[in-house]
């Protein structure tokens, strides 16, 4: 294949486990060979472990003003703000993402209604993945609910934007674990390259034509009044 070059995008990994460092994460083998497939390829990577951030409870983008002592969200947010890619991964807990999952994803929708310089929605113009590791069923239910609530704030997901594993249904070894087969697993592998070059892919578009097209997208321009041509229900 031809050497691509994917110098000048920024992707954040936030690994959503529940482990503080330096304890063992499965969730973190997976994102190795995302986030090592990304630094092959120029791409400047920067990840977090959620839960070694004090991160606060709630739907603002910095909780202290709403009564929080402390929150961290803010530093890790300003990284998403100045980055190209965001890939939210977590393990599965009673075949649902984890309840740091959705305190992340949380944070995210308290900065939803922020706007870019062309006026539209900030995340606009990002692109978002998903990654997901477990002992129990529930991938793809975990991916597109991480899927839905990106796309539904702005990011753009490509095809192809979710990758996991799971080993035998019930107790037994995880990702990371002797014998489990996950870094070997073909599926695993596949989906996590394609995913982690889909994700360049179109970030790269994005960057070449100076983010998602303007028009009739920008809160700026409907709040100050243009409807786009949009039906004025009023004069039906």
């Amino acid at each position: 294949m031809q050497a691509l070059d994917f110098g000048g995008l920024r992707a954040t990994f936030v690994n959503c486990t529940l482990k503080r460092s330096p304890e063992r994460s499965h969730t973190q083998g997976l994102i190795d060979v995302s986030a090592g497939i990304m630094r092959d390829h120029g791409v400047d990577v920067r990840e977090f472990r959620a839960v070694d951030h004090d991160i606060a409870t709630g739907v603002y983008v910095d909780m202290t003003e709403h009564g929080w002592d402390r929150d961290e969200w803010p530093t890790i947010f300003a990284e998403i703000l100045e980055s190209d890619i965001l890939v939210l991964a977590g393990p599965i807990w009673l075949g649902d993402n984890s309840s740091v999952t959705r305190r992340v994803v949380e944070r995210l929708y308290g900065g939803s209604s922020m706007t870019n310089a062309a006026g539209q929605y900030v995340y606009y113009g990002k692109v978002g993945g998903a990654i997901i590791t477990g002992n129990e069923d529930g991938i793809k239910h975990c991916a597109s609910n991480i899927l839905y609530s990106l796309q539904h704030i702005g990011f753009t997901i490509p095809p192809g934007a979710d990758a996991g594993w799971i080993g035998e249904a019930g107790p037994g070894p995880s990702y990371l674990d002797e014998g489990s087969g996950g870094p070997e697993n073909e599926f695993t592998r596949r989906n996590t390259t394609f995913m982690t070059f889909n994700l360049m892919h179109l970030a790269a578009m994005f960057t070449v034509a100076g983010g998602f097209p303007v028009g009739g997208n920008q809160r700026v321009a409907w709040d100050a009044g243009d409807r786009f041509d949009s039906p004025n229900p009023e004069y039906r």
